[in-house]
């Protein structure tokens, strides 16, 4: 085994890990240079080889995690696009979903957002398909032709096409694509809703199959870049790139498929706390991930992650940033989490008497005002350092400035609202609290799980501050930070498995499939098209050998939109495990909802995850070293008080402390209030319980 490098691109900073033969883990933190991401990642690279004695030569493995997805659709600086789509549905696009959500809803003045694609960018051609898959109107080959035309005059540098019910039958996309491909410039990508994600709901697939357009080839050519800047240096390993559902994918899979990449970084860290937990016995996890610009949260049931089928980009609201109509829908497996606008960033004003914290943030340049970088907003992190909870110089590389933080506090918080600093920097920190409150909540309460019974996992530079205070908000009795916890995505990436999932929709009735009379053909049907998408997944791969292959269904009551993914067992496809798919689809229908209903259901999607396990490299013992013991005043339970503070890498495996106290590493820092006992275990996580 030689060298592996992680690297994950936040919207503050870039983390590197680095791991070797012998499991030992290097870290690099570094701000991420947001007008060209990779020269903050490439510096990391290079301190993270060099702090490791490691040559470039050595790294054979290199992983890859990126929010490139998501800012092109949030920023709209996509390439431009043309959108193609059956006559009659010009206008799918400009009508959308819209839901007014928060305050849009009392907002006189509020003005739809425009389409992803203008109309003077959008086409159709005469053409129909049925739900049946049976052709209603061939495709007119010459308005196609037409078309073609038009947009070749554009000069676009994308073509996304989606016709309504190509997911039974992609004849007519097919063809189309191949005629305006051959009146384009070569090269010019023309993606086909029918490869991207075959399934029912023409809207959520035309947007799919337009953003894989529109950021494709902003992620191909980022990613020609990073692999050329990566040889420069002398780095020769294939670059793989996390995908939004926990695995890893090639790097020109990726570019192909970009729309897969758009949860990249928060997946890692959600596939670390999984893993994490499965090696102490904890199977019921929440991830919470604080970095600088958000919060992230998601939850682990029975050891693996949360997954979904379809997303918003850019939504908004109560519902943890995901509020159908507020955003632009993605159909793609991803895991499921909830984000709000609160990280250590955050930047906290005082509005007409009001405190408020986020969404706005710092970012990276100029980051909070303790930073020297020329902020001069008080953010969240000039909060915690004015409390006490971090140190001056326990930012590794960076030193922060506490009278910078004072003093930002000071002039847009405390004297606009007539308190003191203290008081200011203790509200602002109480707000974000409650805000990243809200992702935990989605994902657990209001899906009707109580989280008490779950182990709340800290990972991302602001984490460990606020998580012992978020467990304390929802009755969680078990926290588990673990080691390099400042950079938890990147550490997830080291142990990510190359894996890709295919699906295509299967309308059955479930009835029809289990009576009596059920015919064989149906379950032919069904096995056949799962035999073929996971050929598909392993020729994705390259999988020829060894792998883990999951197959599933979506079921749904009939006459309903939303269908629950069931997994199968392996083996045939029988009229008995159709049937155990739908009993459980009940038992997760009343789980979610307290409904027991028992109303005839019907099969909607197969599905099939190919998986390649990668080499998890071995988890080495800490060994301590000694430092000493200091002491810091910090704001607790509404005073000052005077409390223990210790470096994480002083304390021994199998050795407790008990709260208050502050433990430090150079990404993070914990604090740990009265009531709660803290273990080290062999590889370094620290298990917070409180105290009956």
């Amino acid at each position: 085994m030689g060298v592996t490098l992680a690297t994950d691109v936040g919207g503050t900073f870039t983390d590197v890990v680095l791991t070797g033969p012998d499991g030992r883990v290097t870290v690099a933190k570094t701000l991420t240079t947001p007008d060209d991401p990779a020269e903050g990642l490439l510096r990391g690279v290079r301190t993270a080889l060099a702090d490791a004695g490691a040559e470039p030569g050595e790294v054979t493995r290199f992983v890859h995690a990126t929010t490139l997805a998501t800012n092109v659709i949030l920023e709209r600086t996509g390439v431009p696009v043309a959108f193609v789509t059956t006559g009659g549905f010009r206008s799918m696009l400009a009508l959308g979903r819209q839901a007014r959500v928060e305050e849009d809803r009392y907002d006189r003045f509020y003005a739809q957002p425009e389409p992803p694609v203008p109309l003077t960018h959008t086409f159709t051609v005469p053409e129909r398909i049925d739900a049946s898959g049976a052709v209603l109107t061939p495709l007119d080959e010459d308005a196609a032709e037409a078309v073609a035309d038009q947009i070749a005059a554009l000069g676009v540098s994308a073509v996304a096409i989606c016709l309504l019910h190509s997911y039974l039958n992609p004849a007519h996309e097919r063809r189309l694509a191949e005629i305006v491909s051959a009146r384009l410039p070569d090269g010019t990508p023309v993606v086909a809703s029918c490869d991207v994600w075959p399934e029912l709901g023409e809207y959520e697939r035309a947007t799919t199959t337009l953003m894989s357009a529109y950021v494709g080839p902003v992620m191909a050519a980022y990613l020609r870049r990073l692999e050329g800047r990566l040889r420069d240096l002398g780095i020769t390993a294939p670059v793989r790139v996390m995908e939004s559902s926990g695995g890893v994918l090639p790097a020109a899979l990726a570019a192909d498929r970009a729309v897969y990449t758009i949860e990249s970084g928060p997946a890692a860290g959600v596939v670390a706390a999984a893993r994490l937990g499965a090696r102490r016995g904890l199977a019921d996890l929440v991830c919470f991930d604080m970095g600088g610009t958000t919060a992230k949260a998601g939850l682990v049931r029975g050891g693996r992650p949360g997954i979904t089928h379809e997303f918003q980009v850019g939504g908004k609201g109560s519902y943890g940033g995901r509020r159908p109509g507020t955003g632009v829908p993605i159909k793609a497996p991803a895991i499921d989490l909830a984000e709000v606008g609160s990280g250590g960033g955050s930047i906290a004003w005082a509005d007409a008497g009001t405190l408020r914290v986020g969404p706005r943030s710092a970012g990276a340049d100029p980051g909070p005002a303790c930073y020297g970088r020329g902020g001069t907003l008080p953010t969240v992190t000039d909060a915690d350092l004015v409390l006490g909870y971090l140190a001056a110089d326990g930012f590794g590389a960076f030193t922060l400035d506490e009278s910078l933080a004072r003093a930002a506090i000071e002039e847009h918080v405390a004297r606009p609202l007539g308190v003191d600093v203290t008081s200011a920097a203790a509200a602002i920190h109480d707000i974000a609290g409650a805000q990243m409150g809200a992702a935990v909540h989605v994902v657990t309460v209001r899906r009707g799980i109580d989280p008490r019974a779950f182990t709340l996992v800290a990972l991302g530079g602001a984490a460990p501050t606020h998580v012992v205070g978020l467990a304390e908000r929802f009755g969680i009795g078990r926290v588990l930070v673990p080691p390099h916890a400042g950079v938890g995505s990147a550490a997830g990436l080291l142990h990510a498995d190359l894996a890709i999932e295919r699906a295509r929709t299967f309308l059955a009735p479930v009835a029809r499939l289990t009576s009596c009379s059920a015919s064989r053909d149906a379950f032919g049907e069904l096995a056949d098209l799962l035999a073929s998408l996971e050929r598909g997944a392993r020729a994705d791969l390259s999988a020829s050998g060894e792998a883990v292959v999951v197959r599933s269904v979506g079921v749904r009551f009939i006459g309903q939109a939303h269908a629950f993914t069931v997994d199968l067992p392996a083996g045939p496809v029988t009229p008995e495990t159709v049937q155990r798919a739908a009993e459980e689809f009940y038992k997760r229908y009343h789980e979610s909802y307290g409904i027991d209903l028992r109303d005839p259901v019907e099969l909607t999607t197969a599905r099939v995850r190919v998986t390649l396990p990668g080499d998890a490299p071995p988890s080495p013992r800490m060994d301590p070293v000694p430092s000493p013991c200091a002491t810091r005043r910090i704001w607790l339970s509404g005073d000052w008080q005077d409390v223990p503070v210790r470096a994480r890498t002083s304390h021994a495996p199998g050795e407790t402390f008990d709260g208050p106290c502050v433990i430090t590493e150079p990404q993070c820092s914990l604090l740990v209030p009265s009531g709660w006992h803290g273990t080290v275990d062999g590889e370094g996580a620290i298990l917070l319980e409180a105290r009956p």
